[in-house]
């Protein structure tokens, strides 16, 4: 996963400046069929008629790498959410701060009745 722009930010003002940071409380999946970027402004699956929501994640951290503790899964889709193509991690259940970002190694299509789950330990986010 690459970090987004406002992490850069916080983590450099954090380290290399006299400034404090806020650390997430809490820390959600958040699935794309475009690619966020660095500024977070791709296109999130539309919550309007399909279930979708921003699904809660925990991490564990073993030297560089930040990876999921459990699955993460997401609501039966009640209607198609398209081709996912990214996923996203925010410091919030709606709006908030995009923290990191990647693409799938597969772009999926979820169609009605089709359900997202990502295994523990397979959401990595890694500093190198």
């Amino acid at each position: 996963m690459s970090f987004s722009n406002s992490t850069e930010t916080l983590v450099l003002n954090w380290l290399l400046t006299g400034g404090s940071a806020t650390r997430p409380t809490a820390w959600y999946l958040a699935l794309f069929t475009s690619n966020p970027g660095e500024a977070g402004t791709g296109t999130e699956v539309t919550t309007v008629g399909t279930a979708y929501a921003r699904q809660t994640a925990a991490f564990t951290v073993s030297g560089n790498t930040a990876s999921n503790t459990s699955a993460i899964e997401f609501p039966t889709a009640t209607a198609t959410y398209g081709t996912v193509s990214h996923v996203g991690v925010y410091d919030a259940s709606t709006g908030g701060n995009l923290i990191a970002y990647a693409a799938l190694t597969t772009s999926k299509v979820i169609d009605t009745g089709d359900v997202l789950r990502v295994p523990a330990g397979d959401l990595d986010i890694t500093l190198d």
